[in-house]
């Protein structure tokens, strides 16, 4: 197998990439998401926390 053979899939390409595309996507967001979750938290602490002191 050449190398455009590899990268054609035997036809599947648009397929067999679009899934690999979605899946980074999903893993990247999953590595991302509580990343920010905790960034807010801590702001929405830190905001009430000053509120409840002065």
């Amino acid at each position: 197998m050449n190398n455009p053979d590899f990268w054609a899939m035997g036809g599947y390409a648009f397929y067999v990439w679009t899934s690999y595309g979605i899946t980074f996507a999903v893993l990247l967001w999953n590595l991302i998401s509580p990343v920010l979750q905790r960034k807010n938290l801590l702001r929405r602490l830190t905001v009430k926390q000053k509120r409840e002191t002065s």
